[in-house]
């Protein structure tokens, strides 16, 4: 069973990641104010299937999570999802481009959180104002908002706490369907399928068709031993 809160505060937003490991397309992450009491608007039926059938995203097949995905959308008091995109991975690197995604999610809440809890072992305001040419540039009032919101990460919090199960099925399904959209685009990678991660037939398509636009030049695309020509 999720645990309904870590801080017993009522705005308390859960965020998480999806894509991380991935050659290509983005890191996209969410947070997730989930429901705690009626005066959200919340019924109680609501809040009990999303306790009964919710859990960490990748406990979930697609088919739940993308079930999941509107009742966690109409019963949260505020969700907001964040796609950061090869180049700007490229620029900052994954762990950076990561922590910036779930950034921006809190930031594109249309209620300040009283409390954040992150999935993962990394305070959710390392790196603010990061210099980078590509993408946001937060403003000053921004990193203090950020700063000035209290956070804890919990390892595996995407199955311990509802706002961050919450937010991981969002990161995914939102992920998945863009690499759906992209797939269309560069069928031969079959992102359809296996979503960007390294599996032999993604690499496989990357050695006899050479990396695209939406690959994260900065990752290892193939194993040491094969080499890419350019």
């Amino acid at each position: 069973m999720l645990s309904k809160s870590y801080s017993n505060l009522i705005l308390e937003c859960g965020t998480d990641e999806a894509g991380r490991g991935c050659l290509a397309g983005p890191v996209t992450a969410a947070a997730a104010i989930s429901p705690l009491t009626p005066e959200g608007g919340i019924t109680n039926d609501a809040v009990k299937r999303l306790f009964e059938e919710l859990n960490d995203s990748k406990q979930l097949s697609d088919k739940k999570r993308f079930e999941l995905r509107p009742l966690i959308e109409q019963t949260s008091i505020s969700f907001a999802v964040t796609h950061i995109f090869p180049n700007e991975i490229d620029e900052i690197n994954i762990l950076n481009a990561s922590l910036k995604a779930m950034q921006e999610s809190v930031l594109k809440l249309n209620q300040k959180p009283e409390y954040i809890i992150v999935d993962g072992n990394r305070p959710l305001n390392g790196k603010l104002g990061m210099k980078q040419k590509i993408g946001k540039i937060f403003t000053i009032e921004e990193i203090e908002l950020l700063k000035s919101i209290p956070n804890t990460s919990i390892i595996k919090g995407d199955s311990k706490f509802l706002s961050i199960a919450a937010a991981s099925v969002l990161a995914k399904t939102y992920r998945d369907e863009y690499m759906d959209k992209i797939h269309e685009e560069f069928p031969m990678y079959n992102w359809k399928k296996n979503k960007g991660y390294p599996t032999k037939d993604h690499r496989e398509a990357i050695k006899k068709y050479g990396p695209c636009k939406y690959h994260r030049m900065s990752f290892r695309l193939l194993p040491e031993q094969l080499s890419l020509e350019f």
